[in-house]
């Protein structure tokens, strides 16, 4: 599992990043139909749910919703930016992306936060930042 996840991230960066270190994902237009790197986008959410959960989880309940703890949706999730930590074609990588979490019940975003994270052979995979933008009102019942 571990081989298969290394494999993954090696080919997402190769995907994200051509010829420079850094790449801007974000565009202003949403996707319309599949491609190669939106699917990796996709695995790589997939892959990184967990943790996102954990955190979001750690910072929203009971803080910010009592009766509920935030659930991930990857179609919620914006990638911002991709870079390389170290040099070229050094496996220290970090995402940064926008992430909208939901009630996990009819899919009603609660907030809106950027978080950055920093993924490595191993797998290592560290939150090492997290700004929360924006609180939504939910709607009454």
């Amino acid at each position: 599992m571990k081989k298969m996840f290394i494999v993954f991230m090696i080919s997402l960066s190769l995907v994200f990043t051509t010829s420079s270190q850094k790449t801007i994902v974000s565009s202003a237009a949403k996707p319309t139909q599949d491609s190669e790197e939106l699917r990796l986008q996709d695995m790589l959410m997939n892959m990184l749910t967990p943790y996102i959960e954990k955190d979001l989880n750690s910072y929203y309940h009971p803080k910010i919703l009592k009766d509920f703890s935030p659930h991930v949706t990857p179609w919620r999730i914006e990638v911002i930016e991709t870079r390389r930590v170290n040099h070229f074609r050094g496996f220290k990588l970090e995402i940064t992306f926008e992430i909208e979490p939901t009630d996990g019940g009819h899919w009603v975003p609660v907030g809106k936060d950027r978080m950055t994270y920093e993924i490595s052979s191993g797998p290592m995979i560290k939150l090492i930042n997290h700004t929360h933008l924006e609180t939504y009102e939910l709607p009454s019942e």
